[in-house]
């Protein structure tokens, strides 16, 4: 890809843009299916005995709705057709919002692909990673719409109120129905669309192994390299600390039966959790949907085995492994709150060391609190209950506190960091690059 074609196209600004409209999107996806699974906060019409028997006839005949030749199963819809035009008006818009989402997640993937774009987490990181928030965005989106039980009824009903009231259906509605219908079985129509997208996505994901596995470190491994440990090497305190730093593949699952790469990935994020979230409350049973999906394709019978294998493994190991992580945490990060508040002027050239501890910890309470809400059965349910969690929440605000307050000395230090070490090494590195290389690059 040049960097003509990139700024052309304004791909990272329409990265940045279409993830912001996203989390939108999704919110209100979800506060419907939450209005709308309460008979409390449901639509009053939905619940109406007056209306049973049209929402019946429109969930039936969705969307094929004959509204002028309907009066006998319609008849109560026309007596409030302006009350429900009225109320339905703001679902029924965030549905439409749903579809314009889509169309502009289908417009931007499919430049990205016609431009040839190369994504690498450690060689442009926030391209690459608002391009897989993006995908994660989009297919949460498209779950929570078909987790809604009432869309049809909700949709159906405006746009026979709407017809009634104006002589003419919504113009959205023909385009809106038909893709309700699609998503019917969502991760089948899912994978579908990023079938010509698997390039793109899986290189995406496969820069990630190398980020994945040091995250996924065991309490054991952090304990052996001393992790997070500032006193363990006294002559190296005030040393900068430097690095060289799974849903996407449920997507385009072509890639897992010819890339030995993707499938080792693949199995190794199947044995992390059980439960991914969606937003909030709302979970992906990973395992269960991506086994449903798999038996229904031929020649996934390997991946189905691979996925029985994993949930097994998960169910008996992860519970204990995040267990001792979380331990190790509370012990390690203390030690490191600690020194900074003893010595904050360490917190210039070990900043790193802040953030890898913020960072592992809230990896440690999101998981935590995702599963001790739906692991229901298990023989050491004690795993999910940590009584000691409240410690670890009060470290993470201490050292969050400490990098606040002294956000100056990491400022100062890293200014002169980048004008002296930084600046020589680049100059060193421009050097030695091929005269070729720099005119390309630079094109």
């Amino acid at each position: 890809m040049s960097l003509t074609s990139a700024y052309q196209h304004k791909l990272a600004e329409k990265l940045t843009i279409l993830n912001d409209r996203g989390q939108g999107v999704l919110i209100r996806m979800y506060n419907i299916k939450k209005t709308c699974s309460d008979a409390k906060s449901k639509p009053p019409f939905l619940l109406e005995k007056s209306m049973e028997s049209c929402l019946k006839y429109i969930n039936k005949k969705f969307p094929n709705i004959d509204v002028r030749n309907s009066t006998q199963h319609l008849g109560p819809v026309h007596r409030e057709k302006d009350e429900i035009t009225s109320l339905l008006n703001n679902y029924y818009q965030s549905f439409v919002d749903v579809m314009e989402f889509r169309d502009h997640v289908y417009e931007l993937l499919n430049t990205i692909d016609a431009c040839q774009c190369h994504f690498d987490i450690t060689l442009n990181f926030d391209f690459t990673r608002n391009y897989l928030d993006l995908i994660v965005t989009y297919t949460s989106v498209i779950l929570l719409l078909s987790r809604i039980e009432d869309r049809r009824a909700l949709i159906g009903l405006y746009s026979s109120a709407h017809e009634m009231r104006y002589g003419h259906s919504d113009p959205s509605f023909p385009r809106l129905a038909q893709m309700v219908l699609e998503y019917d079985h969502p991760l089948k129509k899912l994978t579908e669309e990023f079938g010509p997208h698997t390039k793109a996505v899986s290189g995406a994901l496969l820069s990630l192994h190398s980020l994945f596995i040091r995250r996924t470190q065991g309490a054991e491994q952090w304990r052996s390299v001393q992790l997070l440990s500032l006193i363990s090497s006294p002559p190296a305190m005030i040393n900068p600390a430097q690095s060289d730093t799974v849903m996407g593949f449920l997507l385009c699952h072509g890639c897992l039966n010819s890339n030995s790469q993707c499938q080792k990935l693949w199995k190794q994020c199947l044995q992390g959790s059980l439960y991914i979230t969606l937003i909030r409350e709302d979970v992906l049973q990973v395992h269960k949907v991506t086994e449903d999906l798999f038996s229904s394709l031929k020649g996934y019978g390997k991946r189905v085995a691979d996925i029985k294998e994993s949930k097994e493994h998960v169910i008996a190991n992860s519970g204990q492994f995040h267990s001792q992580r979380r331990q190790f945490l509370r012990i390690a990060v203390k030690e490191l709150e600690a020194v900074f508040k003893d010595e904050p002027g360490l917190l210039g050239p070990k900043a790193l060391f802040a953030f890898m501890a913020l960072s592992f910890i809230r990896d440690e309470v999101t998981w935590l609190v995702r599963h001790m809400e739906n692991v229901t059965k298990t023989k050491t349910p004690e795993d999910y209950a940590d009584l000691s969690i409240a410690e670890l929440l009060f470290l993470l605000e201490e050292i969050r506190a400490l990098v606040r307050r002294h956000s100056n000395v990491i400022q100062q230090y890293h200014l002169q960091y980048l004008a002296r070490f930084d600046a020589l090494v680049l100059s060193d590195i421009i050097q030695v690059c091929p005269r070729s290389y720099m005119l390309e690059s630079s094109g």
